[in-house]
């Protein structure tokens, strides 16, 4: 189920692409992606008889969280714009590593050594990344709009588990935060005056898909994930998410994957699955010593 959640949110690549080359803009994109999702989650909600109903003192959190999430949505997909879709994926995956930086900094939580060294792997992971061979580099434009993602999804998770909204229940949070993040894309669209539709109609296949792999399979699988081996080992299989992205970036897209940014990809990846493992291999040696 965890890889099934990662590889799922790693398909929004191969459904997003096509719509750019249709003539599509990011916002028309992510309000149908919002909007069929809301539709799914809410059948899927009545379904399971999950409630709707919310206290008073979830509602401010709630659409802060939901405003997060769709500017990280927002952020990633304007960077497929700039840079390669997988290359995104990949510098999108480090926002473990900002939630733990998050957490040092703002609620003084102890930064352990294999944190420090995640954090430096990453960063060294991005700039191998940044710089490819032959002195060219990627555009600082698409770099920064994947580090905002990032950067707003590590505090959304933040947010949320140290907010009200920590005991709420998956589907529910995930159902308001798409519900308050569509206004985002309402706004930039004039009141949906701006909204565009897909050129072919082949193409409402693509969005449908955007709603149901990546947001509504990857939610659903996910849980059923952690419920099973933990947020732990389900964050660790995460990894899946930029490695489909970017084999379907370079199998249908013909993205380029050189030895230097192959070499970022795995200190980027390595340095996630080190900062989310971080906490039990430290236990571990603290065993081992106590073992001696």
């Amino acid at each position: 189920m965890g890889s099934v959640a990662a590889a799922s949110y790693g398909l929004n690549p191969l459904f997003t692409l096509p719509l750019y080359d249709a003539g599509m803009q990011a916002d028309s994109v992510l309000f149908y992606r919002y909007g069929f999702a809301i539709l799914m989650l809410a059948a899927l909600m009545r379904f399971r008889h999950i409630s709707f109903a919310l206290r008073r003192e979830e509602v401010v959190p709630l659409c802060v969280m939901g405003l997060l999430f769709s500017f990280s949505s927002l952020f990633l997909f304007l960077s497929y714009r700039y840079m390669d879709a997988g290359i995104a994926s990949t510098i999108l995956f480090m926002y473990p590593v900002l939630v733990a930086v998050i957490m040092a900094v703002f609620f003084k939580e102890k930064v352990s050594l294999p944190t420090w060294i995640s954090i430096a792997m990453a960063f060294w992971g991005i700039s191998l990344l940044y710089r490819g061979e032959g002195g060219q580099t990627l555009s600082a434009v698409g770099v920064l709009f994947v580090l905002l993602s990032s950067l707003a999804y590590a505090v959304y998770m933040v947010g949320v588990n140290r907010s009200v909204l920590q005991r709420m229940p998956t589907a529910r949070l995930t159902f308001y935060a798409l519900l308050f993040g569509i206004s985002v894309y309402v706004v930039r669209l004039n009141g949906c005056a701006a909204l565009q539709g897909p050129a072919h109609p082949w193409l409402w296949l693509n969005l449908v898909s955007l709603a149901l792999f990546p947001t509504i399979i990857s939610l659903i699988t996910m849980t059923v994930s952690i419920h099973y081996i933990g947020s732990t080992y389900a964050a660790i299989l995460g990894a899946l998410e930029p490695i489909t992205a970017l084999f379907f970036g370079v199998l249908v897209f013909g993205e380029r994957l050189t030895p230097r940014m192959l070499l970022g990809i795995v200190l980027v990846l390595a340095a996630v699955t080190l900062v989310v493992a971080g906490k039990k291999v430290v236990r571990m040696l603290r065993m081992v010593r106590l073992h001696r």
